[in-house]
Protein backbone atom coordinates (compact mmCIF):
# COMPACT_ATOMS: atom_id res chain seq x y z
CA UNK A 1 0.00 0.00 0.00
CA UNK A 2 2.94 2.36 0.76
CA UNK A 3 3.95 1.98 -3.35
CA UNK A 4 0.64 3.02 -3.84
CA UNK A 5 0.34 5.97 -1.53
CA UNK A 6 3.52 7.41 -2.97
CA UNK A 7 2.50 6.44 -6.70
CA UNK A 8 -0.57 8.86 -5.93
CA UNK A 9 0.42 11.72 -3.22
CA UNK A 10 4.14 12.73 -4.61
CA UNK A 11 2.10 13.44 -8.62
CA UNK A 12 -0.44 15.08 -6.82
CA UNK A 13 1.58 17.44 -4.63
CA UNK A 14 3.87 18.30 -8.08
CA UNK A 15 0.87 18.64 -9.68
CA UNK A 16 -0.80 21.33 -7.61
CA UNK A 17 2.77 23.34 -7.53
CA UNK A 18 3.21 23.13 -11.40
CA UNK A 19 -0.72 24.73 -12.03
CA UNK A 20 0.15 27.05 -9.47
CA UNK A 21 2.88 28.15 -11.59
CA UNK A 22 0.87 28.25 -14.81
CA UNK A 23 2.49 24.51 -15.88
CA UNK A 24 -0.66 22.82 -16.04
CA UNK A 25 -0.22 19.17 -14.78
CA UNK A 26 -2.62 17.09 -13.77
CA UNK A 27 -2.77 13.68 -11.30
CA UNK A 28 -4.97 11.08 -10.00
CA UNK A 29 -6.81 12.06 -7.31
CA UNK A 30 -9.52 9.30 -7.34
CA UNK A 31 -8.08 6.91 -4.32
CA UNK A 32 -10.85 6.70 -1.84
CA UNK A 33 -8.40 6.89 1.37
CA UNK A 34 -7.44 10.57 -0.23
CA UNK A 35 -11.09 11.91 1.70
CA UNK A 36 -10.00 10.62 4.76
CA UNK A 37 -8.69 12.90 7.48
CA UNK A 38 -4.71 13.30 7.04
CA UNK A 39 -1.44 15.77 8.37
CA UNK A 40 1.31 15.84 6.22
CA UNK A 41 4.26 18.04 5.63
CA UNK A 42 5.92 18.78 2.31
CA UNK A 43 9.33 19.23 2.03
CA UNK A 44 10.83 20.40 -1.14
CA UNK A 45 14.85 20.27 -2.00
CA UNK A 46 17.24 21.18 -4.97
CA UNK A 47 20.34 18.91 -5.11
CA UNK A 48 19.70 17.75 -1.53
CA UNK A 49 19.11 21.61 -0.44
CA UNK A 50 16.11 22.71 1.38
CA UNK A 51 14.02 24.70 -0.81
CA UNK A 52 10.93 24.91 1.10
CA UNK A 53 8.81 22.89 3.98
CA UNK A 54 5.09 23.78 4.91
CA UNK A 55 3.00 21.28 7.15
CA UNK A 56 -0.39 20.16 9.28
CA UNK A 57 0.70 18.94 13.05
CA UNK A 58 -2.95 18.06 12.99
CA UNK A 59 -5.79 16.57 10.50
CA UNK A 60 -8.19 18.86 10.00
CA UNK A 61 -9.12 18.44 6.50
CA UNK A 62 -8.86 15.61 3.91
CA UNK A 63 -5.71 14.48 2.81
CA UNK A 64 -5.58 15.33 -0.45
CA UNK A 65 -6.49 18.91 0.64
CA UNK A 66 -3.78 19.10 3.00
CA UNK A 67 -1.10 18.08 0.68
CA UNK A 68 -1.90 19.98 -2.33
CA UNK A 69 -2.38 23.14 0.36
CA UNK A 70 0.98 22.36 1.77
CA UNK A 71 2.17 21.60 -1.54
CA UNK A 72 2.01 25.18 -2.87
CA UNK A 73 2.82 26.60 0.47
CA UNK A 74 5.85 24.70 0.68
CA UNK A 75 6.51 26.43 -3.37
CA UNK A 76 5.42 30.22 -2.72
CA UNK A 77 4.81 30.72 1.14
CA UNK A 78 7.75 29.76 3.17
CA UNK A 79 8.91 32.74 4.79
CA UNK A 80 12.67 31.60 4.40
CA UNK A 81 12.80 31.28 0.82
CA UNK A 82 12.09 33.61 -2.25
CA UNK A 83 8.81 32.10 -4.31
CA UNK A 84 9.53 28.93 -6.15
CA UNK A 85 9.56 29.89 -10.04
CA UNK A 86 8.23 27.72 -12.82
CA UNK A 87 12.03 27.31 -14.04
CA UNK A 88 13.03 25.58 -10.98
CA UNK A 89 10.36 22.97 -11.58
CA UNK A 90 13.02 20.23 -12.98
CA UNK A 91 15.70 20.68 -10.25
CA UNK A 92 13.12 20.52 -7.20
CA UNK A 93 12.26 16.85 -5.60
CA UNK A 94 9.27 16.62 -3.79
CA UNK A 95 9.06 14.95 -0.16
CA UNK A 96 5.81 14.25 1.62
CA UNK A 97 5.51 12.91 5.25
CA UNK A 98 2.52 11.47 6.41
CA UNK A 99 2.49 12.06 10.36
CA UNK A 100 0.43 10.20 12.96
CA UNK A 101 -1.66 11.73 15.47
CA UNK A 102 1.08 13.38 18.01
CA UNK A 103 1.09 12.10 21.60
CA UNK A 104 2.41 13.94 24.69
CA UNK A 105 5.50 12.85 26.31
CA UNK A 106 5.43 12.94 29.93
CA UNK A 107 9.18 13.44 31.61
CA UNK A 108 10.59 14.99 34.59
CA UNK A 109 12.65 17.33 33.35
CA UNK A 110 15.13 17.78 30.35
CA UNK A 111 17.44 15.20 30.81
CA UNK A 112 14.59 13.41 31.19
CA UNK A 113 12.86 14.24 28.26
CA UNK A 114 16.39 14.03 26.09
CA UNK A 115 16.33 10.52 27.52
CA UNK A 116 12.81 9.31 26.16
CA UNK A 117 13.34 10.63 22.65
CA UNK A 118 14.19 7.91 19.61
CA UNK A 119 16.51 9.53 17.39
CA UNK A 120 15.47 8.82 13.56
CA UNK A 121 12.08 7.27 14.62
CA UNK A 122 10.32 11.12 16.90
CA UNK A 123 9.16 13.69 15.02
CA UNK A 124 9.14 16.74 18.05
CA UNK A 125 6.97 19.32 18.92
CA UNK A 126 8.30 21.99 21.72
CA UNK A 127 5.78 24.09 23.31
CA UNK A 128 6.34 27.00 25.49
CA UNK A 129 3.82 29.78 26.22
CA UNK A 130 3.52 31.19 22.97
CA UNK A 131 7.09 29.69 21.42
CA UNK A 132 6.47 26.26 19.31
CA UNK A 133 8.47 24.47 16.60
CA UNK A 134 8.70 21.14 15.30
CA UNK A 135 11.32 18.73 13.73
CA UNK A 136 10.18 16.16 11.24
CA UNK A 137 11.88 12.57 12.13
CA UNK A 138 14.08 13.40 9.28
CA UNK A 139 15.89 16.09 10.93
CA UNK A 140 17.44 13.24 13.29
CA UNK A 141 19.94 12.74 10.15
CA UNK A 142 21.66 16.27 10.30
CA UNK A 143 21.42 16.39 14.17
CA UNK A 144 21.43 12.95 15.47
CA UNK A 145 22.18 13.48 19.54
CA UNK A 146 19.48 14.29 21.15
CA UNK A 147 20.66 17.80 23.03
CA UNK A 148 21.76 18.90 19.56
CA UNK A 149 18.02 18.39 18.26
CA UNK A 150 17.01 19.65 21.05
CA UNK A 151 18.88 22.93 21.16
CA UNK A 152 17.81 23.32 17.54
CA UNK A 153 14.20 22.87 18.39
CA UNK A 154 14.27 26.16 21.04
CA UNK A 155 16.27 28.16 18.60
CA UNK A 156 13.60 27.48 15.67
CA UNK A 157 10.88 28.67 18.54
CA UNK A 158 13.13 31.34 19.34
CA UNK A 159 14.28 30.62 22.85
CA UNK A 160 17.79 30.10 23.50
CA UNK A 161 19.59 27.02 23.01
CA UNK A 162 19.95 26.23 27.05
CA UNK A 163 16.07 27.28 28.09
CA UNK A 164 14.24 25.09 29.84
CA UNK A 165 11.00 25.32 32.26
CA UNK A 166 9.01 22.88 33.68
CA UNK A 167 5.88 24.06 32.17
CA UNK A 168 7.19 22.85 28.66
CA UNK A 169 5.33 20.81 26.70
CA UNK A 170 6.96 18.07 24.18
CA UNK A 171 4.79 15.80 21.89
CA UNK A 172 6.40 13.15 19.71
CA UNK A 173 5.25 11.54 16.42
CA UNK A 174 5.91 9.74 13.61
CA UNK A 175 5.93 9.66 9.88
CA UNK A 176 5.49 8.04 6.55
CA UNK A 177 7.89 9.41 4.28
CA UNK A 178 7.23 9.64 0.20
CA UNK A 179 10.15 10.84 -1.84
CA UNK A 180 10.94 11.83 -5.35
CA UNK A 181 14.57 10.80 -6.58
CA UNK A 182 17.65 13.45 -6.40
CA UNK A 183 17.00 13.29 -10.29
CA UNK A 184 15.00 16.63 -10.32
Amino acid sequence: MSIDREMVLLPIARAAISSTLNVPMTANEGAPWLSEPGACFVTLTQRGQLRGCIGSLQAHRSLLTDVKSNAISAALHDPRFAQLTASELTITSIEISLLTQAKTMEFRNEADALSRLRPGVDGVIFEFARYRSTFLPQVWDQLPEPEQFMAHLKRKAGLPDDFWDDSIKLSRYSVSKYSESENF
